[in-house]
């Protein structure tokens, strides 16, 4: 008797595993043989991550708790429950990282010659610069908000960092308070000035030096105390489609509010007094369980000065350059070439710039017609807008799908958006009530013999900066079926037609979930039916209870799975019964993996798809993505051979979930190669680009062989 697949107890919670991505985070900056940089790095990304985490998933948790809601999750824990167990690992997890900062990362950055000092311990020269750097670039932005019976508390925005201020006037027994913010205009992190390029680099932080200089700023009172404080609001967006009459004008008034949501943490310096901290929660109608008393910087995200700082190249990873691929030369008719055969392109290994070449180079073209593209976040001066604006100026039909609502990118996307409007692009805020995040180009052009349709169906977004550190692979091809279903889809999203459903795209919110589930059942079939079963997926989070009921039934029946999830993982594997057959590896390294890959082996005639979809509800439901076909012998045989053992084999970036969701690192069995995905398909690179040794610089570590992908 099969048990019961839907069972709690084979659910992890989503929050509890997103906390646990966050975790292997910051085992990066804990780990010793990792440059300097890269390690103040990753508790910089390990703070981004948390910010994000409360704006967003602990302010809907704290929302349901505030209405009552006793929902749950597949897991059955209730929105309380989930709460209490995201406070005591968040707390468990801050605490590392600080002791992490003090106790190893100050001393090595000191060894280094990189040192951190408070404003009172300086004295002469710097003591006078920062007072000087204080009175011309500080004090004037200054704003001190006086907090009385005629002065409400002011409004004290999301991740702004403030200083609360008790005072007394000389003579009399009631305290004074305000609040001052520390100015975002101003670095939050200093360097004092250095004579050579010898001396050390010594920097303060600028709440201390607004901190140390603040009676300036309250003549005639004696401050009694000063203390630091930030606080997380919820960020995200309320949004009714349907009821928003512009939507772009909608979006513009939500931002305005984003800064101003319900408070959801309470971040103070280690110095701030109990009466003080109970003042601020009682304010912002906290409890103890929100506060986090911090023994550093008050945000790791203020360490990012020192990540840009070129002087500390020797801490960081060596440079890295992508390789051209080899079906793409410089300078070569790449019309005529992917007329012939479809290529695959794998960023950041390879240039992604090679993919704004091909725009750029039909914005100019006059034999192309037409282009159509999909916008979901790109950078304010990309290079890709620009060349889409002269494709407009240049007579050519040209249509961007450009989604509003991309969380945290939305005033960005609608600057760029208008600047697209202004050239004479057609641009499209998505669809009602789904967000647009299919990551597609289309470009139509009359070519000697006929009308042809080029096309690019990518798993990453179309951003030249994230392209360079995400992992992603896109498809380029003139396949006229596959292109034709591109064309055809386009013009569903744009007008008023109906899904008509396709034979080798899969689509959501229509039919992408289903045709997964029944790609899994067949392999399930296969295995029942005395066949090899095989399931290969790599993707950024597993959260579908439908699509992890289908994997386990498919474990059940005898087929072998690998799930390679960089985050979220919702699925338990090795549950005797339910899920041994089931295999989850997390890779984090130097860049963020981002490519969506699934692998089906069927009985020996394998199917592969790419995608832009992650397997959650908000994906397969909410969203407009896609997941298309490889067909191109010669590409499936690049993936099934190449790419996807890379990551299976992975023994040193890579982490296995254990039942109880917890993860432990994989290590290289004894005499074997230190297997390591993303510096294998570097040195890939770097051997590609062995003809330019002036510009290809190699990585440090010794380059892994590859171990082919396990048969099933």
């Amino acid at each position: 008797m099969q048990p019961n697949l839907s069972a709690p107890e084979n659910f992890i919670n989503r929050e509890l595993s997103w906390l646990e991505f966050n975790r292997r985070v910051l085992e990066e900056a804990q780990d010793t043989t990792q440059p300097l940089m890269e390690r103040v790095k990753f508790l910089n990304i390990f703070s981004t991550n948390l910010d994000e985490f409360f704006e967003i998933r602990v302010a809907g948790i704290k929302q349901q708790i505030d209405s009552g809601s006793t929902d749950v999750g597949p897991d059955d824990l209730s929105p309380t429950e989930v709460f209490q167990a995201i406070t005591k690992t968040v707390h468990d997890l801050v605490a590392l990282q600080y002791e992490l900062w003090n106790r190893e990362m100050v001393p090595l950055l000191a060894r280094n010659n990189i040192h951190f000092h408070r404003v009172t311990e300086l004295s002469g020269e710097d003591a006078e610069w920062a007072h000087a750097y204080f009175r011309n670039e500080v004090f004037p932005v200054l704003t001190p908000l006086a907090v009385d019976a005629s002065h409400p508390f002011p409004q004290v925005l999301n991740k702004s960092h403030n200083l609360m201020v008790r005072a007394r006037r000389p003579g009399e027994k009631e305290p004074l308070y305000a609040i001052v913010q520390v100015p975002r205009v101003a670095p939050r992190l200093i360097a004092l000035p250095r004579k050579n390029k010898a001396d050390p680099w010594n920097y303060v932080f600028l709440s201390d030096l607004v901190k140390e200089h603040l009676g300036e700023l309250f003549p005639g009172l004696e401050l009694e105390g000063v203390h630091g404080f930030r606080l997380t609001r919820n960020g995200d967006l309320y949004i009714d489609d349907e009821e928003a009459d512009n939507l772009l004008r909608t979006i513009e008034q939500e931002l305005r509010r984003r800064n101003k949501g319900n408070a959801v943490r309470l971040e103070v310096k280690a110095d701030c007094p109990r009466d003080f901290q109970l003042l601020l929660l009682e304010r912002f109608n906290l409890t103890d369980a929100d506060l986090y008393v911090l023994d550093g910087p008050i945000s790791m995200t203020n360490l990012s000065r020192l990540l840009s700082n070129e002087a500390f190249a020797k801490l960081k990873d060596r440079p890295f350059f992508p390789a051209h691929d080899p079906a793409l030369p410089p300078g070569g008719d790449v019309w005529e070439r992917l007329r012939h055969s479809d290529i695959l392109l794998h960023h950041p290994y390879e240039p992604f710039e090679d993919l704004v070449g091909l725009i750029e180079r039909a914005a100019v073209d006059p034999q192309v017609l037409a282009i159509k593209m999909t916008l979901y976040r790109t950078s304010g001066d990309s290079p890709i807008v620009a060349a889409l604006g002269e494709a407009a100026a240049n007579g050519k039909q040209v249509t961007a799908i450009v989604e509003l609502k991309a969380r945290f990118d939305e005033a960005n996307n609608i600057q760029w958006a208008r600047t697209l409007e202004d050239a004479g692009v057609h641009v499209v805020y998505g669809v009602v009530g789904l967000k647009t995040h299919c990551k597609m180009f289309l470009i139509v052009r009359r070519d000697e013999d006929r009308i042809r349709q080029y096309v690019h169906l990518s798993t990453g977004n179309y951003h030249p900066s994230t392209a360079r550190i995400y992992t992603d692979l896109g498809l380029l091809t003139t396949n006229p079926q596959l292109t034709q279903e591109v064309a055809t889809l386009f013009n569903t999203l744009t007008g008023l037609a109906e899904y008509p459903g396709f034979k080798k795209l899969m689509v959501s919110p229509f039919d992408l979930a289903a045709r997964f589930k029944a790609l899994i059942e067949r392999e399930r079939d296969h295995a029942l039916n005395g066949k090899s079963g095989r399931i290969v997926a790599k993707l950024n989070s597993l959260v579908d209870e439908t699509l992890i009921v289908a994997l386990y039934e498919a474990s059940c029946a005898g087929v072998k799975i690998d799930l390679i999830v960089r985050g979220i993982c919702c699925l338990r594997p090795g549950i005797p019964g339910v899920s041994e057959n089931i295999r989850v590896v997390s890779i984090v390294g130097r860049f963020l993996e981002h490519s969506r890959i699934f692998y089906f082996a069927n009985n020996g005639h394998p199917v592969i798809y790419l995608g832009s979809a992650d397997w959650m509800p908000r994906n397969l439901y909410r969203r407009v993505e896609i997941s298309f076909p490889i067909e191109n012998p010669e590409l499936r045989k690049s993936i099934i051979n190449d790419i996807l053992p890379a990551y299976l084999n992975d023994r040193v970036k890579a982490r296995k979930l254990q039942p109880d969701g917890s993860y432990i690192r994989l290590k290289p069995e004894p005499g074997k190669e230190h297997s390591q995905a993303q510096l294998y398909f570097r040195e890939q690179a770097r051997r590609r680009n062995a003809a330019a040794p002036s510009t290809a610089i190699s990585d440090h570590e010794h380059p892994p062989k590859l171990i082919p992908m396990a048969k099933p």
